[in-house]
């Protein structure tokens, strides 16, 4: 990415102009600071710190094809994933560790369940949640959007309600944003999960939770409620 954006700068590139396949475990950082253009396919796990301060790359993580982990119960990259990122997408069929998408500005991400302080002092971006989460969410977030799978309704044990509120999706643009996104997840990763919530979307819209700062409500272009903020 360093090269890429010494020579044609940061965003020339089309998306996958360039394709990394990679089986097996991937140690620290992987992507990280990667820019756009660049796609990571993992087949296999990562560790901690995937798409370090990510610039605009896309990073793809999935078990391999002869795995039998159900991937939704199974941790596939590991603590402080998407830390500082500014821009770009990562998609995961399986749990992040703690501290899932901290300080994350700009980037979108979909992912099956995070530990504790997951969105912490996040400021910008989407992440989309096909899972439990952790305690503590979204302490100190201030930015950007979150949605939580939560059939169970745990997830009110679990947030930290000083910074954010959270509600079930309302407006047809979130909606369909949401719906958009899920089924990126199952196009690039093949999860089950996503696919089950795609094939029953309707209904299973219901069972998310739209988590928004506080400090955003009045501040949307697209707000998140047809009432009145």
């Amino acid at each position: 990415s360093s090269h890429i954006t010494q020579k044609i700068g940061m965003d020339k590139l089309d998306e996958d102009h360039i394709v990394i396949k990679l089986r097996g475990s991937a140690g620290q950082s992987l992507g990280a600071f990667s820019v756009s253009g660049v796609t990571l396919n993992v087949y296999g796990d990562a560790n901690d710190y995937v798409g370090k301060g990510l610039s605009g790359g896309k990073i793809i993580i999935q078990t391999n094809a002869n795995s039998n982990l159900i991937s939704n119960q199974n941790v596939i990259i590991g603590n402080t994933v998407l830390y500082g990122a500014t821009s770009g997408i990562l998609l995961a069929a399986g749990q992040a560790g703690e501290r899932f998408a901290v300080r994350n500005s700009g980037a979108t991400a979909v992912i099956e369940g995070c530990d504790s302080n997951g969105c912490e002092y996040m400021t910008g971006g989407s992440i989309i949640i096909l899972g439990d989460v952790g305690d503590n969410f979204g302490a100190g977030m201030t930015g950007g959007m979150a949605f939580i799978y939560d059939p169970k309704n745990l997830f009110s044990k679990k947030a930290n309600p000083e910074t954010i509120i959270w509600q079930t999706p309302e407006t047809d643009y979130w909606k369909n944003y949401l719906r958009e996104n899920v089924l990126k997840h199952y196009e690039e990763t093949d999860s089950m999960v996503s696919k089950n919530i795609i094939e029953n979307f309707d209904v299973e819209v219901n069972n998310f939770l739209q988590v928004c700062p506080k400090e955003m409500l009045d501040k949307l272009k697209n707000p998140i409620t047809k009432k009145s903020v």
